[in-house]
């Protein structure tokens, strides 16, 4: 896809190239013209000239009466030539054509002027040519510097209009710098931007004004979420010790008590729903503190450590190589290992017998990457389009899930700054990276 302003310099570039061939198309009939109408010109003031000589001094120097009664008159190069001869009839003359004329035994085309004036009584015949060589050699020239100057211009044009569209366009750049640095609608409303063009400012309003109602909306929600999370957790700790203390009764019907506790079960996952959406809204709220220097190797062994007997029994071996003890500052230590929790416990359920997980954590120059990598199922494109959305995964029948951790991870990953990248193929397995700033803030 190709950014506005690179259209609109194609455009531009475009169309100069297009008036450029029409123009190069056109250029020899056009320097043809010109050069004849230049030439006529030439030939018609050398023809005045010559007339106020004659008028000047006289007819008789240039009619020698021993010789052909006629005067000749040609350049070294043969390239110009003028002629006077006495005339022959009474016929006016007084055009300019093409003729042929042999000089010192050489036949050379001319474009002539023809004309005829009476001095004295006599008629005589005024002849001016030039070579239709120059003639040619002068199109030549005029245009190559046509087309040199086209180029020219056509470069410098486009310089220009990149410039000038970059300029013109940078309020937009700024506008989708702001909407792209931010992971929630924190959108600075209060400024506004500064540009003299009127279409950008009415955008940016629009956008402000937009975000700023978003922004409500998200609050109001969170609040929601949080309000009707607390409501929840009162009835749900009372039913649950409600049924506790039933399923501590003796001679309880075999059928009551398995209903009972697949009740308590149900309220469990209840639980643990209300608190993963207290987790995500308190994250979103920035409510956590990040005063911890996590060790980043000894956080994936914990991790390993915590679900290597769960991937055991599944037959599933889990690799870990993270040898560099990387301590990423500024975080919250049991955020991030729920981070790393969620993702390598999702690939333990999703890994079949047999399979392989690793987890691979390399420090580089300006960051440092975890990697977690399966031998799972793996998803399809439809799947990883919302892999990070709330409740878009199903939950296992076994009530181990609630369809949330991934939410969960992404809004843990965002709340240290960490980039979080996924690659999946369906029957391939699933990897994850996670991308650790150098320096957290």
């Amino acid at each position: 896809m190709l950014r506005i302003q690179t259209k609109l310099a194609l455009f531009n570039l475009l169309s100069k190239l297009v008036f450029s061939a029409l123009f190069i198309g056109f250029l020899p009939l056009i320097i043809e013209q010109i050069n004849i109408r230049q030439t006529d010109n030439e030939l018609i003031n050398k023809r005045e000239e010559v007339i106020s000589l004659i008028s000047e001094v006289g007819i008789e120097p240039f009619i020698v009466p021993d010789s052909t009664g006629g005067f000749g008159s040609y350049n070294i190069l043969k390239e110009e030539y003028i002629s006077l001869e006495r005339g022959t009839g009474g016929e006016e003359w007084n055009y300019i054509d093409i003729a042929q004329r042999i000089i010192d035994g050489e036949t050379i085309d001319y474009r002539v002027l023809h004309y005829s004036l009476r001095i004295d009584g006599d008629e005589y015949l005024l002849e001016i040519g030039k070579s239709l060589s120059s003639i040619t050699y002068s199109a030549i020239n005029i245009r190559n510097i046509i087309l040199v100057f086209l180029v020219l211009f056509i470069l410098v044009t486009l310089i220009t209009d990149l410039t000038y569209t970059a300029r013109l366009l940078r309020p937009l750049k700024i506008i989708t710098g702001k909407l792209g640095e931010t992971s929630s609608p924190s959108f600075d409303t209060s400024s506004p931007l500064v540009t003299t063009t009127e279409d950008f400012i009415q955008l940016d309003r629009t956008l402000r004004e937009m975000m700023k109602k978003i922004g409500d909306l998200f609050k109001k929600e969170k609040e929601i979420t949080v309000n009707i999370s607390h409501e929840l957790m009162t009835p749900v700790s009372v039913l649950r010790s409600k049924l506790e203390n039933i399923l501590m009764h003796e001679n309880l019907d075999p059928a009551v008590e398995a209903g009972i506790e697949e009740s308590l079960r149900t309220l469990h996952r209840l639980k643990t729903l209300v608190n993963s959406m207290l987790m995500i809204a308190r994250l979103e709220s920035s409510q956590y503190m990040k005063e911890e220097n996590v060790n980043l190797s000894e956080l994936v062994s914990e991790v390993t450590s915590e679900l290597s007997p769960l991937a055991e029994d599944g037959g599933i071996t889990i690799l870990s190589s993270c040898e560099s003890n990387y301590l990423f500052n500024h975080a919250n230590r049991s955020l991030l290992f729920s981070m790393i929790y969620n993702v390598v416990n999702n690939a333990v359920k999703h890994t079949p017998p047999g399979g392989r997980i690793e987890i691979t954590g390399r420090e580089k120059p300006d960051r440092f990457e975890l990697s977690v990598s399966d031998t799972g199922n793996g998803m399809s494109p439809e799947q990883l389009d919302r892999l990070f959305t709330r409740f878009s995964n199903r939950p296992d029948p076994a009530g181990n899930s609630t369809g949330i951790g991934l939410a969960i991870t992404k809004s843990i990953a965002d709340f240290h700054n960490i980039a979080v990248r996924v690659i999946s193929e369906q029957g391939k397995g699933t990897q994850f990276f996670f991308f650790f700033p150098v320096n957290s803030l």
